[in-house]
């Protein structure tokens, strides 16, 4: 299969493109990192990288929470206008097989379970609870504390930033591009991914990225919140073999299909900076109870679905995968 891989230079990306080839097939990168040309947003550059294309592998995207809301048009631009771009391009080349790198940050909050109400959604957390350190969610009909569980493709949908919104917009893209056409459109709903490879020193990443370069400039990574924040950390090879997986799947034709994609091990932020500063032999991490308005209190996913239909699982454990990615490269920051 020949396959497009956009954002095929970058952290995921280039993960995709060794696994791909692993299994036999002829991935095609197209990524600004590798020719300036090579923008999602350019409609001829994109209709000339699709000649002989059989798949595509949506990776090119702007990443993390940025610097603030300042950063809304570059997110919008870069992730919605160049899935669109892309998507049309792919309609008139008659590519008909998508994946999409999705991410968990569409569900908002995660699932939480109230003693008195079950199931419940809570609101977006207050910046006066924040400041004062009141970091957990509350059930939002009696107030009493709340048990966090696992979140299912099926939850409702709640993005509580410029980047999560931006991720549902670009799945509805897909999800509309697949009826238009009668595609097959995948989204993988990542989880915190982390590994060889992930940019340093940029606020266009993930936390593991944060407490990585924190440890090389040889300072004590900075712990938001409390630490008890659960997260899912998953190795970039493990979602390399899932998006390989999607392509290789039989196509359901007509829709978009989303799977979370985490390793099933739910982690504490402060418990990941720790066993990276130990792994690494720096620090030991700051916990600051300093916030970020936008971040959720607790979001971990079942993974079922994924293993179910697609018979994948993730293979590297969470100390495993902390032992390399301390020891391993990191690439110089971009914005996306």
């Amino acid at each position: 299969m020949r396959v497009l891989v956009t954002g095929g230079a970058g952290f995921i990306g280039s993960q995709v493109v060794a696994a791909l080839a692993a299994r036999g097939h002829e991935p095609v990168v197209y990524d600004v990192l590798a020719d300036p040309a090579s923008d999602v947003r350019s409609p001829g550059a994109v209709r000339g990288a699709l000649s002989g294309v059989d798949a595509v592998c949506h990776q090119a995207a702007m990443v993390g929470l940025g610097v603030g809301f300042a950063d809304a048009a570059e997110y919008v631009s870069r992730n919605d206008l160049g899935t669109a771009v892309l998507l049309t391009a792919m309609a008139d080349a008659g590519v008909r097989r998508l994946v999409l790198a999705g991410s968990m940050v569409v569900y908002g909050e995660g699932r939480y379970e109230c003693p008195r109400h079950a199931v419940v959604r809570p609101g977006p957390r207050a910046v006066a609870d924040l400041t004062a350190g009141r970091f957990e969610p509350r059930c939002p009909r009696c107030g009493a504390e709340l048990s966090p569980g696992l979140v299912g493709e099926d939850a409702p949908v709640d993005p509580r930033n410029v980047y999560a919104t931006t991720k549902l917009a670009q799945e509805h893209l897909a999800a509309a591009w697949a009826r238009a056409v009668d595609g097959s459109a995948v989204s993988l709903r990542y989880h915190n991914v982390y590994g060889p490879g992930m940019p340093r020193d940029t606020p266009y990443a993930g936390v593991a990225s944060f407490f990585r370069s924190a440890l090389a400039r040889g300072e004590a990574p900075r712990v938001y919140e409390d630490g008890r924040q659960r997260r899912d950390f998953v190795h970039v090879r493990d979602v390399a073999a899932a998006n390989v997986a999607a392509l290789e799947a039989t196509a359901r034709r007509g829709a978009l299909t989303a799977y979370n994609t985490g390793s099933g091990e739910p982690r504490t932020v402060g418990e990941m900076a720790r066993a990276l500063a130990a792994a690494y032999g720096g620090p030991e991490p700051a916990v600051t109870g300093e916030y970020r308005l936008g971040d959720v209190r607790h979001i971990t996913a079942d993974s079922a679905r994924l293993r179910a239909e697609l018979g994948w699982r993730a293979e590297v454990g969470f100390v495993e995968g902390m032992r390399e990615f301390a020891r391993a490269g990191m690439r110089q920051g971009v914005p996306g």
